[in-house]
């Protein structure tokens, strides 16, 4: 049996925000709706989450024009509060984000198993934007 090797994509950001508002924008859904968008003509009209290790997660993204659109989800393997987050992907695929205190910042490192239908280099830059809106939002609110 032959083992596929899948490439691991790592996105950060630095935020200059403490990491307990960092996770709490991070993970509660009210806010995930607000960043959750790679380019401005996108959005997440609902996101749930149940931050647990078992727990599920599911958030929607859309085109705004109504175009295209897909379900983001899966389930939590590990979760430490303000330290890391580990998840599956519904596909398989494993993704993993941890959070560093430094002074009054956060690192956030977010390492993702790519999918084979993509460009890297396309997956990348989605992900990248994502976690971008994310510092914008966190240290403007």
């Amino acid at each position: 049996m032959e083992t596929i090797k899948k490439t691991a994509i790592t996105v950060e950001a630095t935020v200059n925000a403490p990491v307990e508002k960092v996770w709490k924008l991070w993970t509660e859904p009210e806010h995930i709706k607000k960043w959750n968008n790679a380019s401005d003509d996108w959005h997440s009209p609902s996101a749930v989450n149940d931050l647990k290790v078992g727990g599920q997660f599911s958030v929607r993204m859309e085109a705004k024009d109504g175009s295209f659109g897909f379900d983001f989800g899966g389930t939590y393997d590990n979760v430490i509060p303000n330290k890391l987050i580990a998840y599956t992907l519904g596909d398989g695929r494993k993704v993993k984000i941890d959070f560093s205190v430094d002074g009054n910042q956060t690192k956030v490192i977010e390492v993702f198993e790519a999918e084979s239908q993509n460009p890297i280099e396309m997956q990348k830059n989605g992900w990248q934007s994502i976690m971008n809106n994310f510092k914008k939002y966190t240290e403007s609110n």
